[in-house]
């Protein structure tokens, strides 16, 4: 049964995520039946104008519980509405604009086909995606992809990561370029990723905040007397495996 209610304080806020990017054919019964294919919903609400009854762009759908809402917006998150790919996160009332440190990237040479959703998909798998991006840049009078989009990132190893993973890697057909995106500043020709944002970046408090999960195994098929040594120092690091988890492989295993 379709609830809506403009009693924020009553929202469970942990369960609740924001819907931004909605048009103005947008209604709470709309979002209702769509974030329903999710999990359960417990309310819906799209702040509006008590002049005009027009909403801003954005609205709050509520689950039933913490791990509804997450799974919505690992599925749901940059799917298109009215033609606009829906930006969702968990934001709580309050809550301050997430810092920009400038990590910022440009993908080029990108396919018609390419869109947020595709992006978004592929990219947050090297760190948390922040800002209005993906953003795939459009044509304004026909709306098709000028080839290019931007994303953003909460770090630069996250940046870092995309950029050597994916760039050259074929996506749709082409293989894209990746690079750090130039400043919109006023800085002339220069490029986001520089020592003294790297810097700044470093002294964020929140920058670890929200981390993904981020270690991947390493390419089958090495040659060795046992795995790769994992990572044993610094943030986030794993012990290594005791002495003697790994038995030698037999005599004539490697050519």
């Amino acid at each position: 049964m379709f609830t809506s209610s403009q009693h924020v304080p009553e929202r469970n806020q942990d369960a609740t995520i924001y819907v931004g990017n909605i048009t103005d054919q947008c209604s709470e019964e709309l979002l209702w039946e769509l974030f329903l294919q999710a999990g359960p919903v417990v309310n819906v609400h799209i702040p509006r104008d008590k002049v005009t009854n027009m909403h801003q762009g954005f609205g709050f759908v509520e689950f039933r519980t913490e791990g509804d809402a997450e799974y919505a917006i690992k599925i749901m998150n940059m799917i298109k509405l009215h033609g606009q790919p829906l930006r969702l996160n968990k934001k709580t009332s309050g809550e301050v604009r997430a810092l920009e440190v400038g990590a910022n990237l440009f993908i080029g040479n990108l396919s018609e086909e390419v869109d947020e959703k595709l992006l978004y998909d592929t990219f947050s798998a090297f760190g948390v995606i922040t800002g209005n991006t993906p953003k795939v840049m459009r044509d304004p009078e026909t709306g098709v992809s000028k080839g290019f989009a931007f994303v953003n990132y909460d770090c630069f190893e996250a940046a870092d990561m995309a950029i050597e993973a994916m760039s050259g890697q074929w996506l749709c057909g082409r293989a894209i370029s990746i690079q750090f995106a130039y400043k919109k500043d006023g800085s002339k020709g220069e490029r986001h990723g520089s020592v003294a944002e790297r810097l700044l970046a470093s002294s964020n408090p929140s920058r670890d905040a929200g981390r993904p999960h981020t270690m991947f195994s390493a390419v089958p098929g090495m040659v060795g007397t046992g795995p790769p040594a994992l990572v044993t120092g610094g943030p986030g690091a794993v012990p290594g495996p005791p002495p003697g988890a790994f038995p030698p492989p037999p005599p004539g295993a490697f050519p």
